[in-house]
């Protein structure tokens, strides 16, 4: 049961189509040059086609298998002229991720049956951990729900600042020690917090370091072991922000950090300012962890619930 109900509006498509730009721009170019001069899908359009979606960062694995959807289409079509091909790879692409039930929310969701729901937010330093936070607390706040955020990130006094910048900006209250402090005390600290004012959701920062993963691990435990001394079950939700506009270094932060510890969502940023949007579509097939996020823009509401059949949609307009 959903706490929000909202559909996917007119103006956050408009707002995905605007962010999708670039990556549109980037792909549809490289994808003229990839069938100019031919008529038919053959072994040749085939070839650099595989060129393209590789190119635009969709991912090897990811695009082998838009490959292998194409081949057998062909194969039983027989004749598929190029003209077709936008049509095709949306369809297939579409198919593709729609194998999974996972980034079919048109809505922000939380679980009703948990109060307060706890997310503790993950990722390098860089990639947009601090504003994601803000805005989706500001996403939780129009719905009339009480937030509260940690500021877990204690080896970074901006990092601080930073998230205090968005609690005032969203007006929303913010438990906070000093730098250096033990980044579990401040996680403690806020969920019990969120607990005595009887929050909706609690939203924890932590550093955004991965030089020394084993390091990380034993950090991110030792937050969840604390946590859990408040509320057993926290979090419910542990959320990796990745820069799209980092391409296929975004997949290497993702293998990186599931591997250091339970990533149980994805937020993928920046996507409105690169031409490498097409590397959600790989995220989303080859990690069976949902991207329940993308940023679309700097406004407080281009943070969007991730739908793959609107993203889909908007990339291929």
């Amino acid at each position: 049961m959903s706490l929000f109900k909202k559909i996917f509006s007119k103006e956050k498509k408009e707002t995905l189509d605007k962010g999708l730009e670039k990556s549109k721009t980037t792909f549809f170019g490289k994808l003229s040059k990839a069938v100019a001069g031919k008529s038919k899908v053959d072994d040749d359009v085939l070839d650099n086609l595989e060129e393209v979606l590789v190119s635009s960062d969709v991912g090897v694995a990811t695009t082998l298998k838009v490959i292998d959807r194409i081949e057998a289409r062909v194969a039983r079509d027989k004749y598929l002229g190029t003209d077709e091909l936008n049509q095709i790879l949306r369809e297939e692409i579409a198919g593709l991720l729609s194998e999974t039930n996972i980034g079919n929310e048109t809505e922000f969701t939380i679980p009703a049956d948990r109060k307060p729901y706890v997310i503790m937010v993950v990722g390098v330093n860089g990639v947009g951990k601090t504003t994601t936070i803000g805005k989706l607390a500001a996403q939780f706040k129009k719905q009339g729900l009480k937030v509260v955020l940690g500021a877990g990130d204690t080896f970074r006094a901006a990092a601080i600042d930073q998230l205090q910048v968005w609690a005032d900006r969203v007006e929303v209250p913010i438990v906070k020690q000093k730098m250096g402090s033990d980044p579990a005390s401040v996680a403690f600290d806020t969920l019990q917090s969120g607990v005595q004012q009887n929050a909706d959701v609690v939203i924890i920062d932590t550093a955004g370091r991965l030089h020394n993963k084993v390091n990380l691990m034993n950090e991110l435990s030792k937050i969840k072991r604390v946590m859990q001394k408040v509320s057993p079950d926290a979090p419910h939700d542990v959320l990796l922000v990745l820069d799209g506009s980092t391409g296929q270094n975004a997949f290497e932060q993702a293998k990186a950090f599931t591997k250091a510890t339970e990533v149980t969502s994805l937020a993928v940023t920046k996507l409105d300012g690169t031409a490498k949007g097409g590397v959600v579509i790989g995220i989303s097939d080859q990690f069976q962890i949902p991207v329940k996020y993308i940023g679309v823009g700097e406004g407080i509401d281009d943070l969007q619930v991730f739908n793959k059949i609107e993203f889909v949609d908007s990339f291929f307009k």
